[in-house]
């Protein structure tokens, strides 16, 4: 066993967390697990949980966060997508209460490393903890931590981050844990059906149709309420103009949603709120870096400027669709730097 070498792993009853599990005590970690309950919707989350630690023979502490996340994660999504905006939960998650529940427990126990499922790579140089890209790029979730700090970043371990997915569950599979056919989850958490519009509309009341405005600046059609669209969004959308369009813009105030040719969909500059470091100084005027504007988009290329707490990100070439709401993560070669919100 290595000596002071405890390490507390969030599960969730997946594969993920369950073969980094089994990895970390063949390092020769001791190992306990902590499954958060964020909603309602979470109940098998915290069985399957209570399963694998079981089927591995670890301690297993449960925290209900419900009322945390109701206020932090659930309030904040469904008020984004009423601002015509679009959210990304995780992102927002993870730093504000996945990832303090999991260092805050540790501490409590008397833990001295953190551990996640997670795809995503840590390189540890004259006491700063960096994060990078995973080293399997298809499977790569450090855009969904770019905003994790040093406190959590130093004590954090990602077992999992060289592994192809097959890997992983043969791991699972030679464990004999039940996870190991288990599909992986795609849905946002706490919408397991994934209708987030019902679930807006069951949270905020309904959602009024409104006008679609053309390319051309007229009415064209009636939309089902702006909840329903995002920005850069093509299909779904009811409107038979001859040609194809995407949402260019939706107007919460005069409740419409606009059009435009596809050819129009480019930016060439975004705004980015609320940034926030992985390691101090990581970001400065005029640097230049890449920008991740979505999660399933490549990082591209851009200038940043700092200015009156907003970071304007200049890109080398015209992006599609960026929406306001989104994470806007910067990198710099296979290192986090950080991320805010596109404005």
């Amino acid at each position: 066993m290595n000596e002071n070498k405890r390490v507390l792993l969030a599960m969730s009853g997946g594969v993920d967390s369950s073969a980094a599990a089994v990895l970390l005590r063949e390092q020769g970690y001791e190992v306990a697990g902590v499954v958060l309950k964020m909603s309602p919707a979470h109940g098998q989350t915290v069985e399957d949980a209570k399963t694998a630690a079981s089927q591995l023979g670890i301690p297993l502490f449960v925290k209900n966060m419900t009322a945390e996340f109701d206020r932090e994660v659930v309030s904040y999504f469904a008020a984004e997508y009423r601002k015509g905006r679009t959210p990304n939960p995780c992102v927002v998650c993870n730093p504000k209460l996945k990832f303090k529940a999991l260092l805050d427990t540790a501490n409590a126990e008397g833990y001295d490393w953190i551990a996640t499922g997670h795809y995503a790579g840590l390189r540890r140089e004259n006491g700063v903890t960096y994060l990078t890209k995973g080293e399997n790029l298809e499977r790569d979730q450090s855009y969904m931590l770019c905003r994790l700090g040093q406190d959590v970043l130093s004590r954090l371990m990602f077992p999992l981050s060289h592994l192809p997915k097959p890997q992983v569950r043969e791991i699972a599979e030679k464990a004999g844990l039940s996870c190991a056919k288990k599909p992986d989850s795609q849905e946002i958490c706490f919408i397991p059906d994934n209708d987030y519009a019902r679930f807006i509309e069951e949270r905020l009341g309904k959602s009024e149709p409104g006008e679609f405005i053309s390319p051309e600046g007229l009415p064209c059609g009636i939309h089902q309420g702006i909840i329903h669209y995002t920005i850069g969004q093509r299909k779904g959308l009811g409107i038979a103009l001859g040609r194809p369009v995407f949402v260019k813009s939706i107007d919460p105030a005069t409740n419409r949603v606009y059009l435009a040719d596809a050819a129009d969909s480019f930016e060439e500059e975004v705004f980015l709120t609320d940034l926030s470091c992985t390691f101090p100084d990581s970001i400065h005027s005029g640097m230049e870096a890449e920008v991740k504007i979505r999660s399933r988009a490549n990082p591209a290329k851009a200038t940043l400027t700092l200015e009156n707490g907003l970071v304007q990100v200049r890109f080398a070439e015209p992006q599609r669709a960026p929406a306001p709401g989104q994470t806007g993560a910067i990198y710099q070669g296979d290192v986090v730097l950080g991320g805010g919100f596109i404005e």
